[in-house]
């Protein structure tokens, strides 16, 4: 009635993926634990701990490539979830120091993990300008509202859908928020 020998294979294949999936669910949260704590470290100007998590999270993103391959890592939701707070926190990294967003050099990043941690990026960068503005650097908190209009106006062109739109509009909450802001400083300032 049914060939054992192909359900053999079959539950050998789903037992290898499971133990696979484990191995990268375990990874994953390593990356994305460190990601946070970078983002963290970044926002209290701590730059030799943000070093030292980026160089971290590069090789364990590197190992799992290696290991599992970029089209089996990208199956699993938890690679992406990491690899998205990489990106936020890469890229605020890029922000803070003044260098233009590119591509992340080193293993492969899709673009959907791209849009998503520039669109997560937005809200990093209300909690800089509004910390920046606590401290009296009403410049600072200005400029990062004109960067985060520039990579809104990028983003507006993707026309995205499902769970890139939703992460899309949450950004362009926060950029509301950056406006006010600059407009609560121009306000102050003007007083």
């Amino acid at each position: 009635m049914i060939n054992k020998i192909f359900i053999k294979k079959l539950k050998t294949d789903y037992q290898v993926k499971g133990i696979s999936r484990r191995k990268i669910i375990s990874r994953a949260n390593e990356v994305l634990f460190l990601s946070k704590k970078t983002i963290f470290a970044l926002h209290r100007n701590n730059e030799i701990l943000a070093k030292e998590n980026f160089k971290l999270i590069e090789i364990t993103l590197k190992d799992m490539e290696r290991n599992f391959t970029y089209e089996r890592l990208k199956e699993e939701g938890a690679y992406q979830a990491a690899i998205e707070e990489y990106v936020e926190a890469k890229t605020l990294s890029f922000i803070i120091i003044g260098k233009k967003i590119d591509k992340i050099k080193g293993f492969e990043i899709g673009h959907d993990s791209y849009i998503g941690g520039l669109c997560d990026l937005i809200g990093e960068m209300v909690r800089l300008a509004t910390n920046r503005a606590a401290k009296g650097d009403y410049e600072s908190a200005s400029t990062l509202k004109d960067q985060a209009e520039e990579i809104m106006m990028e983003l507006l062109d993707f026309d995205l859908t499902g769970y890139l739109r939703t992460k899309y509009d949450q950004a362009r909450g926060h950029l509301r928020k950056l406006e006010q802001i600059t407009y609560d400083i121009k306000i102050h300032k003007d007083k």
